[in-house]
This record gives structure tokens, C-alpha cells and sequence, in this order.
């Protein structure tokens, strides 16, 4: 029997370890806080891009990995996508944009 309670302690630490282990990032994976950060950086930006009278927020796409916001869709101009590209630039904690917007 106290061979049994003193392996208890042990295999908890264990499993914290593999728990911390399983939620770090990686270069293909982001960990459990930085997809957060990218969920509430692509908020933002679809909220500032949806801000912007002169966008039609609905064919912009935003994805973000790691502080690195993509843009795709369709828009009628050039001048949306420089308007796009500047607004995402201004969101705190955009790293760079990725800009894959093409003209309808």
C-alpha cells in the first residue's frame, strides 16, 4: 500500500508535465494562449474592417497564426485593399498582414 501512495505523487507530476507539454507551441501549432491572442486579434480586426464605411466587411476573410493576420476575399478596388491592409495594420497585436485579396 505504500508503495502504491508514493507513486501518486509522482504520476501527478507526470501528467502536469504532458499537460504543460501538450499546450506549448510549436512552429506548425499554436498553444492554447497564443490562439486565443490570434481569436481576439481576428475580432478586432473584423470589427475595425466591419468599422469602415467604405469596405463591404462580408467578402473580407481574416485569418490569424501567431500575430499574422491574413486577408482574403474579393473586393472592387484597389484602394479597399490598401484601406483593408492599413486598417488591420493598426490593431494592436497584428505582427504583419498577409494580404490575398484579389478584385472582383
Amino acid at each position: 500500500m505504500e508503495r502504491i501512495m508514493g507513486a501518486v505523487p509522482m504520476l501527478a507530476i507526470a501528467m502536469l508535465l504532458a499537460l504543460f507539454v501538450g499546450c506549448a507551441s510549436t512552429d506548425t501549432r499554436s498553444g492554447t494562449g497564443e490562439y486565443i491572442d490570434d481569436t481576439v486579434i481576428t475580432t478586432k480586426v473584423k470589427a475595425a474592417i466591419f468599422n469602415e464605411p467604405t469596405l463591404k466587411s462580408a467578402e473580407i476573410n481574416v485569418e490569424t497564426y501567431k500575430g499574422v493576420v491574413q486577408l482574403s476575399g474579393f473586393v472592387n478596388s484597389q484602394a479597399d485593399i490598401d484601406t483593408a491592409v492599413r486598417v488591420t495594420r493598426g490593431v494592436k497585436g497584428v505582427k504583419s498582414v498577409s494580404n490575398d485579396m484579389e478584385l472582383k
